[in-house]
């Protein structure tokens, strides 16, 4: 049987160099490989291009990569509530992709699927659309848009076993399974991890088969973005 587990994240972004292309699993905090982050502040690699569904917080996910000036460019679809992210962004520090969501998600899955470009609706008209080749399809306009690919695709599940195989929880399962397929290392961290063969194959949301290196995270935060709650009911 196959064995993809490596000890920790240091094993598993061994490789990893400046000037990469990275994708980042995850929807605001939620689902975001938070001990791949740390290993990559830890090694202090620069000039990285995220592709990443936004940039997290100041203090949390990407965010801090962009604090301590690791990254060259952001691929996004959501500028969120990242204060550094929306500076860096004005003062030309960063280079800035911002992508109608579900375009970059097809992006992704394209690239995993060996789809090299397909056309879409969304963005035509606009600034997304500037320099792309469109076409009319019964009526409509569409725009080109080419598959993404990375040297490292960074997931978090929440369970994989020996051979890759993961499993998402929730909402947690957002863009993990589409970049999971399309970097050529594929480095998935999961908050429990089994022996091959323990979980229900008809629960499997990634196959092995896209994954690279599995290791067990710790010390996961989870913390939410925007926390909102309701006034208690007085009686």
């Amino acid at each position: 049987m196959i064995d993809k587990t490596v000890l920790n994240a240091e094993a598993a972004l061994q490789g990893l160099a400046d000037g990469m292309t990275l994708m980042l699993g995850g929807f605001g905090l939620c689902g975001i490989p938070e001990n791949a982050i740390e290993e990559i502040l830890r090694l202090g690699v620069k000039n990285l291009t995220c592709i990443s569904n936004n940039a997290g917080v100041d203090d949390f996910g990407i965010g801090r990569l962009l604090q301590t000036k690791q990254v060259r460019k952001m691929i996004s679809s959501y500028v969120g509530e990242n204060a550094e992210f929306e500076r860096q962004l004005l003062s030309g520090e960063l280079e800035v992709e911002l992508i109608p969501q579900g375009t970059l998600a097809e992006r992704c899955r394209a690239g995993g699927a060996g789809i090299p470009a397909f056309f879409t609706p969304a963005g035509y008209g606009t600034e997304v659309g500037e320099g792309k080749e469109s076409r009319e399809f019964n009526g409509k306009m569409y725009l080109l848009e080419t598959a993404l690919h990375a040297d490292f695709a960074f997931v978090k599940a929440w369970k994989g076993d020996t051979a890759g195989n993961l499993i998402y929880k929730g909402t947690a399962r957002n863009f993990n399974p589409m970049m999971a397929t399309a970097g050529k290392i594929t480095v998935a961290e999961v908050e429990e991890l089994v022996p091959a063969g323990e979980l229900d194959p008809n629960q499997i949301h990634t196959p092995g088969i896209f994954v690279q290196r599995i290791f067990q995270g710790e010390q996961y935060e989870k913390r939410i973005e925007q926390r909102t709650v309701r006034e208690a009911v007085k009686r």
